[in-house]
């Protein structure tokens, strides 16, 4: 029996013209593959046929390639945009290449177990090789902020690409200057001078010189959890073993508990500063946060234990992104901040994932946490995904790295400014920001509808579109769900057309960052292709 049988016998309709589903597509998969389609196994088996069916095409990427999908299959939002005919290397070619040529770490990091071939994007959209289109909801990793091949981000890359390439800080260039002032005015004083990297470790790495070299001391904070790079310095950074190597690295970098107010000892219901809150309960009086006070008590602990009496500094995302969209209590920062600079040390934003009006609420996350930093990394979405990084400090920190001489060759290069220029205006233009509040909180709270619905769901939160879905074995006791458990839902979701990340300490948390034009449609999209997964996977549970 062949493929056309099979589909003609799915899409036979019924005299009330509906779909024999999945009472057909079980008969026809069963004749054509016998078991385990005759025990009825799973319906993402079911889903992984029917994509080879219900693929968007490349001419015209708004329609489904089955004419009529079944009923319960989410349908994609339209689009209008054509993406170029595939013409390159083979998938074989592409894979062969990877596992022989490129390091080990490259396929290891390989998402999937069928990895998707991405062939070129559009705004909120991805096509892979064979025409199939994705809503991206991770971003390459939150870095694409305005759209991929945003139009006017692509005419100032192109703009520039025909006029100056690369020189270095050696001349002097306007794209650089232009982007300079752009950058600082969106910082309250005393934070106004810039220096340009290529890259969040770059800039992190550099945080931590100027704050040494600034303060006279050597020891440096972070939370457990982060993850702040992965460079020979800033892996000291970085508290996740996942991330660590059996060497030397980072020296003199000390690790606090995570004020994780799910899955810590301590969370209530009140906490955070998101649309959404734990499940815990909470007994504090308004204006009072018991888990606040307690992770305090921890840092006090540290400061007691394992640092000098005069520190260098304290590093913290507004939000973790690699550790899960972990969120704080609301004065947790605030009350770090004057605990640090008792010690000496100056307080480091790291905004590599919540910068540029990705929260919504604010432009950059630590605005959230009613603080102002020393210093201030970024990079990701800075330059839509264009390799580039900052730092920003105030002058009297900025002053003391002039003890010697830093150099950069391509931090600052004029295609990066140029771009990075052209972000900063764009999310102005199309109001990216608002669209992060509005899109993000409708997420935040149609998703915690489903962690009310499903026992495996145990916290959702976030703020704009910086958004963490925690998953566990029950939520009573909040176990991490299993790995194989989270590839399944992972899987059938990217089946479906939808790419999302994986995070958390134990990799216990599904990630939604994705570029920061999608719609309330893209998004409703996703939650009616999430809730299939979860289901699918309850169902065999």
């Amino acid at each position: 029996m062949g493929i056309v049988a099979v589909i003609t016998i799915i899409l036979q309709p019924t005299t009330t013209d509906s779909l024999l589903f999945p009472k057909k597509m079980h008969k026809a998969l069963c004749r054509l593959h016998g078991p385990p389609f005759g025990r009825r196994k799973d319906a993402c088996s079911v889903f992984e046929l029917l994509a080879k069916f219900h693929q968007p095409s490349g001419a015209l990427c708004q329609k489904s390639a089955v004419k009529h999908p079944p009923p319960h299959l989410p349908e994609m939002p339209p689009c209008d945009f054509h993406p170029e005919e595939y013409k390159d290397m083979s998938k074989a070619q592409m894979l062969e290449i990877r596992k022989k040529l490129c390091n080990p770490m490259t396929m290891k990091v390989t998402f999937y177990k069928k990895p998707v071939y991405i062939h070129q994007g559009y705004m909120q959209w991805l096509w892979d090789v064979d025409g199939r289109r994705y809503l991206d909801l991770f971003a390459g990793v939150a870095t694409v902020s305005v759209g991929h091949c945003h139009p006017q981000v692509t005419e100032a890359a192109v703009k520039q690409l025909r006029r100056l390439w690369h020189t270095t800080h050696i001349y002097v260039t306007s794209p650089l200057h232009e982007y300079a002032e752009k950058l600082t005015s969106l910082f309250p004083d005393p934070l106004k001078v810039v220096y340009f990297t290529n890259s969040g470790s770059e800039a992190n790495d550099l945080a931590m010189l100027m704050s040494r070299l600034h303060t006279g001391n050597f020891d440096i904070i972070t939370l457990r959890g982060s993850y702040h790079g992965g460079s020979p310095q800033s892996l000291g950074l970085t508290a996740n073993a996942g991330y660590k190597y059996p060497v030397a690295s980072g020296l003199g970098c000390h690790t606090t508990m995570c004020p994780d107010v799910y899955r810590g000892p301590w969370g209530g219901s009140h906490c955070r500063d998101s649309p959404i809150q734990t499940t815990r309960d909470c007994s504090c009086p308004p204006g009072c946060c018991h888990a606040n006070d307690m992770y305090i008590g921890q840092l006090k602990e540290v400061f007691a234990t394992s640092v000098p009496s005069r520190i260098a500094a304290f590093f913290g995302e507004p939000i973790q992104g690699v550790g899960g969209a972990v969120q704080y209590p609301k004065n947790y920062l605030k009350e770090t901040y004057r605990l640090v600079r008792e010690r000496g040390g100056v307080c480091i934003a790291d905004e590599v994932q919540t910068g540029f009006g990705r929260t919504g609420s604010h432009f950059w996350g630590f605005q959230g946490h009613e603080v102002i930093p020393d210093i201030v990394t970024m990079a990701k979405g800075i330059a839509n995904g264009y390799p580039m990084g900052a730092l920003v400090t105030t002058p009297e920190i900025a002053a003391s790295f002039g003890k010697g001489v830093h150099f950069n060759t391509f931090g600052g290069n004029p295609v990066a400014c140029a771009i990075a220029s052209s972000v900063l205006d764009t999310i102005r233009e199309d109001g990216t920001q608002q669209n992060s509040a509005e899109v993000g909180t409708y997420l935040l709270k149609e998703l915690a509808k489903l962690r009310d619905k499903y026992e495996i769901i145990g916290d959702v939160r976030g703020k704009g579109l910086q958004i963490g879905v925690e998953m566990v074995k029950d939520k009573a006791s909040r176990e991490p769900l299993p790995a194989d458990a989270m590839n399944q839902i992972f899987e059938c979701t990217k089946d479906m057309g939808v790419l999302i990340g994986k995070g958390g300490l134990y990799g216990q948390t599904f990630r939604i960052k994705p570029p920061m034009c999608i719609t309330k449609e893209d998004a409703d999209f996703f939650l009616a292709v999430f809730d299939h997964a979860l289901q699918s996977y309850m169902e065999q549970r």
